[in-house]
């Protein structure tokens, strides 16, 4: 099944997805599939698999550190990959780096990669799409998914090329975060996804800024889904010590989960 059939089925189900990130090498490379299963376990209906960068673009203070300290590790994009290659994937998965990563393995060999080691797709955060066709070109003939970002800020052709030549889902950024406070997503971020869904049928997720069941319940409401992330960054810093910690992670998804359902009030 592709990632956008599978997206497209939770949300013909009536319930919306939980897509979660976090940076690959942050805690010992060898535990990437016990991370990743653990965040399964809890109910996480797509992975992304965050590719540390040295300037990470758009991301605050939390992934910053968190790619400083798998940098610091020695990670690097092959190892990650040839890690994930080691083990079937529980649920559905992307990347999620840099053009420059992409660019230093090769457009070609990054895209067979992903195929390779089991992911579905990838973002590279920094392209844009008027700028991405030989990606595009690698990334179809890998038969792997393209997803790029839109923002409220975003203008009408920008937002016509991101639904036309992404495919998975759209990202829809909520730049300016959203509040616990808030009974509902701001305004600019339903316009968005308004703006969004008159464009395509593709599945739309909403993400930066995400980090309580309450948050995902908000941004469900209108989109598709939602992403969390950096909340799950700094809980598998501060927790997961070796996978003691493990329990407390997959039930800290399983409280995003269940904000995923049951929104009709």
């Amino acid at each position: 099944m592709t990632l956008q059939k599978h997206l497209s089925t939770i949300r013909d189900s009536g319930e919306k997805s939980l897509a979660v990130f976090f940076t690959a090498g942050d805690q010992p490379l060898d535990q990437i599939h016990s991370i990743i299963e653990a965040l399964a376990d809890g109910g996480a209906d797509l992975i992304e698999v965050g590719i540390p960068f040295s300037d990470p673009y758009g991301e605050g203070p939390t992934i910053q550190s968190s790619s400083m300290r798998s940098l610091l590790r020695g990670t690097t994009t092959a190892l990650i990959l040839e890690k994930l290659s080691e083990k079937k994937l529980p649920v559905p998965a992307i990347a999620m780096g840099y053009t420059n990563q992409a660019i230093q393995m090769g457009y070609s060999a990054y895209a067979n990669r992903i195929k390779e080691c089991g992911l579905q797709g990838a973002i590279l955060s920094d392209l844009v799409p008027d700028e991405a066709d030989d990606w595009l070109v690698a990334a179809q003939a890998s038969q792997i998914a393209t997803i790029f970002l839109a923002a409220p800020t975003s203008t009408d052709p920008r937002l016509e090329q991101v639904c036309s030549k992404s495919s998975g889902f759209i990202y829809a950024v909520s730049r300016t975060g959203v509040t616990g406070a808030e009974n509902s997503a701001p305004l600019s971020v339903q316009r968005l996804i308004e703006r969004i869904k008159a464009r395509t049928q593709k599945p739309v997720l909403v993400g930066f800024g995400i980090s309580t069941p309450e948050q995902v319940s908000m941004v469900c409401k209108h989109a598709d889904g939602a992403v969390v992330g950096s909340k799950l960054v700094q809980l598998l810093n501060d927790t997961w010590d070796n996978g003691r910690g493990s329990k407390t992670v997959t039930e800290f998804i399983k409280s995003l989960k269940l904000a995923t359902r049951n929104l009709s009030s």
